[in-house]
């Protein structure tokens, strides 16, 4: 017996728009995103946790492999649960400083003036935690998700253009290791933790290094 195809099609559904408003929109997109800073000082201003939640929709809507979105995000707004997230970060972060880090790594963060301590894991008023799935549990049984680490990364590309062109600042925070994550959240086994974001509006006095970014012409190609 032939086994029946039981995947489905279906039309496209693409609004073409005039070359003027094409240009138009992607030169206001860009002048968005160019201003867009990662941000170490936060506010304790409240945020519309609407907003939180529409960029993560936004990010869910990103491609994946086979569509099998391994990915899984969670919003912490309890100030306890912060304030334990921020001692096991800063325990990481303290020993990478004073133990694990080479020196030329040392070298390039001073640009940045950071430290061990975090204190935006407490001062934003929230934070958002990702995680990848290398597989999906079915009961007990175990479906291989693809390009786990590409979808995850293009998903959160997706969260932070969201969440800065809604008008709120974040900052991708990677301690290193982050096991603790998924024991303070409670998430099961076949999620890991890849990126800590806290999001929020900058404090008054918020400073960032004055970087510059590279060139067009230093990023890409035409053939």
């Amino acid at each position: 017996m032939v086994k029946k195809d039981s995947s489905k099609l279906k039309k496209l559904k693409f609004k073409r728009m005039s070359g003027d408003k094409m240009n138009a929109r992607s030169e206001a997109f860009l002048k968005t995103m160019l201003c867009r800073r990662s941000v170490r000082h936060f506010s304790k201003e409240s945020v519309s946790i609407n907003i939180i939640k529409d960029a993560i929709k936004i990010a869910s809507s990103a491609p994946s492999g086979a569509n099998k979105q391994p990915w899984h995000f969670t919003i912490v707004k309890d100030p306890l649960l912060k304030s334990k997230i921020r001692s096991a970060a800063e325990k990481e972060e303290k020993e990478f400083y004073q133990n694990r880090a080479p020196e030329y790594w040392l070298e390039d963060l001073k640009k940045f003036k950071t430290n061990w301590e975090k204190p935006f894991l407490e001062e934003a008023p929230f934070l958002i935690v990702v995680f990848k799935k290398t597989f999906t549990l079915s009961g007990e049984k175990k479906i291989k998700n693809y390009y786990v680490n590409r979808s995850v990364g293009i998903a959160s590309g997706f969260l932070l253009s969201s969440l800065h062109n809604a008008g709120l600042a974040t900052l991708t925070h990677t301690p290193s290791p982050m096991g603790f994550l998924e024991k303070l959240l409670n998430r099961p086994s076949n999620e890991k933790a890849i990126l800590l974001i806290p999001v929020g509006f900058p404090s008054k006095d918020a400073e960032v290094p004055d970087l510059k970014k590279k060139l067009f012409k230093n990023v890409c190609n035409i053939v």
